[in-house]
């Protein structure tokens, strides 16, 4: 991967950034130019360093595949979406929201589902069959799913998304051993909703980079990356593979007659709660937009 040959900021934390270069770690500054500039490195970035009187300092962030807010990471590959069958049961508009991010960035989305075992996970596999991008049934302690997760992970920056007690820690412990994670205990122990100043960190592994949001929850994403109407039939693969073919130009996929996407709705090619969370998207959109 292109990471192994450029340095890349493996966390950042009160000003410092720890680098990863090809003769190990090192601790940087930014330039002051960066400020007046607006720009604030994140994990991920990939960076040109300057050593300058005895220290090494961060010279210049290199173009960003993608930045995302919260969590603070840029040039993601892949985005898992780690949701569990049961307690808490899914939310499809969320876990829709996060793909629809996942996708308007350029990086993959991949749903995760865990606890199977409690309850099947048969009716969110049927609703996202034809979404358009994988869904793995993953178990940690029996193993289920792990290896095609480690497989995807090779070459990739990846992100694991998930509200707490989902499992999001237990899979990435899995995936990871021997790699204390800071995910998960810290966030439970402050209660739901809280926020830690924890910084984002990414872990060698499996062949890539995965990044550790420990802290972060999916409504954080959900509510900091909304996008425009105009792009949003284009972050739903299974509503893109339709474009271009309504009867009208600019078709909204609301109310207007010959509509392809609300005919393959009927046909059961795109799932009725896939067109729902696209409904309710592009309604908040249209109200942000007035706003």
């Amino acid at each position: 991967m292109t990471m192994e040959q450029q340095p890349y900021i493996v966390k950042g934390i009160g000003g410092f950034y720890y680098v990863k270069t090809a003769d190990g770690v090192v601790e940087c500054k930014p330039k002051g130019i960066f400020r007046k500039r607006g720009i604030t490195p994140v994990a991920g970035d990939q960076v040109r360093l300057q050593y300058d009187a005895g220290t090494w300092v961060i010279a210049e962030v290199l173009p960003r595949k993608n930045v995302f807010v919260r969590p603070p990471v840029a040039n993601v590959d892949q985005f898992f979406i780690v949701a569990s069958t049961v307690q808490p049961s899914p939310s499809t508009l969320v876990i829709d929201k996060l793909s629809a991010i996942a996708v308007d960035r350029g990086a993959q989305p991949v749903l995760v589902i865990t606890k199977g075992d409690l309850q099947k996970a048969d009716e969110l596999e049927r609703c996202y069959s034809t979404a358009g991008f994988p869904v793995l049934c993953v178990n940690a302690s029996s193993g289920q799913g792990l290896e095609e997760v480690r497989a995807m992970l090779a070459g990739k920056l990846s992100v694991f998304s998930g509200n707490s007690g989902v499992g999001k820690s237990t899979l990435l412990s899995a995936l990871m051993p021997g790699i204390q994670l800071e995910t998960g205990e810290i966030s439970q122990k402050l209660g739901r909703g809280r926020h830690t100043t924890r910084e984002v960190v990414l872990y060698e592994t499996c062949g890539g980079l995965v990044a550790d949001t420990p802290g972060f929850a999916s409504l954080d994403m959900a509510r900091a990356a909304a996008i425009p109407k105009e792009n949003l039939e284009l972050a739903f693969p299974d509503i893109a593979r339709l474009f271009g073919q309504c009867r009208f130009t600019g078709c909204s996929h609301l109310s207007e007659k010959g509509c392809a996407v609300r005919a393959a709705v009927q046909d059961g090619q795109i799932s009725c709660t896939r067109y729902e969370s696209y409904v309710t998207m592009y309604e908040q959109a249209k109200e942000q937009e007035k706003r």
